[in-house]
């Protein structure tokens, strides 16, 4: 989770400047104000997240501790592979997120049936992400969709219109999953270069290879 900082800065002639942080992870964001309120120049001082809630900088150190311990800076990268002749899809899933202190990785993939084509492959294997988000946990939390499926994603956006029927089914099960998990998307369109991991547990799903590892990352 991000936060932005606003407060009202002093100069000597008495003038205020009201003055505005970027995003920053929570640590960053308390050591900022920290560092604010030291300087005695800094009035009104206020965090805000991106549903934008706000603090006061005792109230962030108390949330930044009760949340410590949930999943949070949550990227999922995603993948779909389809095979027409048996109507089947691979899918492909890669999250990273942090727990307390430690950064971890899990790669999981899963074969399913009755697929109809690749798209509603990717489709399938976004709503597969959110599943594993649930079972960790994450919740009101900001995450982010990383795919080289330019539609999809653009489409979850609402910048693209979606005509198929058998998509937009997906569009409302992942809008209804996000939902009820109270998670705040951000899409980002990658290069395929870029999602080799996901594509390769997509790939390893068709071939009958069941994968599903957590790895702490040092």
């Amino acid at each position: 989770m991000k936060f932005r900082l606003e407060w009202e800065y002093k100069l000597k002639n008495s003038e205020k400047i009201q003055c505005t942080s970027e995003w920053v992870p929570g640590e960053t964001a308390i050591q900022m104000g920290e560092e604010l309120e030291m300087s005695g120049k800094v009035n009104n001082l206020f965090f805000y997240d991106e549903k934008g809630t706000s603090w006061i900088l005792k109230e962030m150190k108390k949330l930044l501790t009760e949340i410590e311990e949930d999943p949070h800076e949550v990227t999922v990268y995603f993948d779909g592979g389809f095979q027409r002749e048996n109507n089947q899809a691979g899918l492909g899933i890669v999250i990273f997120f942090k727990q307390g202190k430690k950064r971890y990785r899990i790669r999981a993939n899963e074969l399913i049936d009755e697929m109809e084509t690749n798209n509603e492959a990717e489709y399938a294997a976004i709503y597969y992400a959110l599943n594993i988000l649930e079972d960790l946990g994450v919740k009101q939390m900001q995450c982010e969709f990383k795919g080289d499926a330019q539609g999809l994603l653009k489409q979850l956006e609402g910048e693209w219109p979606c005509y198929e029927d058998v998509l937009n089914k997906w569009l409302d099960r992942i809008e209804e999953k996000m939902k009820k998990l109270d998670i705040s998307p951000t899409y980002t369109v990658i290069p395929r270069k870029e999602n080799k991991e996901a594509d390769r547990l997509a790939t390893q799903a068709l071939e009958g290879k069941e994968i599903f590892s957590k790895m702490l990352i040092l």
